[in-house]
């Protein structure tokens, strides 16, 4: 039986029903995501439901849950499954798009669209300069109407974070990874124990699921503009109800976004769930209906008159300006003369 994880996920090559295995894009906690192909050629991505903290894979391929933990890794199953089966049902271009899941090897698999393009946190930390406020209004009213479509299906994504959302080629969000959603809205919560992300998981995912609702993805949307801002993740929630000592947006960012970004995102923050946006609705509203102040706006014409307002040395206006003119030089057909 394997021992590490790199022994755990299947090989290169493997064919799995209509699908081959070329490589392992991820692997977590509770699961393996592959890139594969289709038997048309089409290149997908498979997430495999295997919880190696309680199970193995043994030589055959087949996923094995340890003897004592036989009933905990079938009800997991059946999350995984259930959430499939919920997946399935959204078509939206802001969610990851799911094709088909299936049963083998004594687990489930899902099949998902795959995605071109890098994560946001790949794109936080390629900027050279501050993210835009603009591109953080955009994507995250953009993602909010993915976003909204899964909690009318009784789902929570519940590990939003700047990895888990995808910038597209043409610059359009997509929601990846509910390897943390839950049948959440309604009853069966999960009973595993939760693999939280430090600085983006709500405080009620530490301390009371069952307060659990849209406003604790809004939680982790707040700390993801917040990443935006400051390109590291907030403190962690458990550790702020102990000791606050995350310094609000409204400072952080005063010198380069708008007051009325900033406030949003320190709602979405707060520690109490009442304080928050209840909807994501209400949360893409005030995205889309709040305006940059305009001093916070660095524009080409900002730009411009910065330049012209510069005072001009002396020395550059008595020196002498040439009248001489420099005949163009003859251009091959089609193309503009140079000079």
């Amino acid at each position: 039986m394997a021992t590490s994880t790199d022994n755990l996920a299947l090989p290169t090559g493997y064919q799995l029903q209509d699908y081959e295995i070329r490589k392992v894009l991820s692997s977590g906690g509770f699961s393996f995501v592959y890139l594969a192909r289709d038997k048309d050629k089409k290149t997908v991505a498979i997430k495999e439901y295997l919880p190696t903290s309680i199970a193995l894979r043994t030589e055959s391929a087949i996923v094995q849950p340890n003897a004592d933990d036989v009933a905990l890794f079938r009800r997991g199953l059946k999350c995984f499954f259930d959430e499939g089966l919920s997946l399935a049902k959204i078509d939206h271009k802001n969610i990851v798009r799911v094709l088909n899941f299936f049963r083998a090897n004594e687990t489930v698999y899902m099949v998902m669209q795959y995605e071109r393009g890098k994560s946001l946190q790949e794109y936080i930390l390629g900027q050279q300069e501050l993210v835009s406020e603009q591109f953080i209004r955009r994507v995250f009213s953009e993602l909010s109407n993915g976003l909204r479509e899964v909690h009318t299906h009784k789902l929570l994504h519940l590990d939003i974070k700047p990895a888990n959302i995808y910038i597209r080629l043409d610059g359009s969000p997509v929601l990846l990874d509910f390897g943390s959603a839950r049948q959440a809205l309604s009853e069966n919560l999960a009973k595993f124990t939760p693999s939280y992300t430090p600085g983006f998981a709500s405080p009620e995912q530490y301390y009371d699921r069952k307060l659990l609702g849209p406003w604790s993805d809004i939680y982790s949307i707040g700390a993801t503009m917040y990443s935006c801002l400051t390109r590291t993740s907030p403190p962690a929630a458990n550790q702020r109800i102990k000791n606050d000592l995350l310094i609000p947006a409204v400072k952080v960012g005063k010198d380069h976004y708008s007051q009325s970004l900033l406030e949003i995102i320190d709602s979405c923050l707060s520690l109490d769930y009442l304080e928050r946006p209840q909807s994501v609705f209400s949360l893409q509203k005030a995205l889309l209906d709040s305006k940059p102040d305009p001093e916070k706006k660095t524009t080409l014409v900002n730009k411009i008159v910065g330049v012209l307002n510069k005072p001009i040395s002396m020395e550059v206006l008595n020196k002498p300006i040439s009248m001489k003119r420099t005949p163009a030089k003859k251009a091959p057909l089609g193309q503009a003369p140079t000079k």
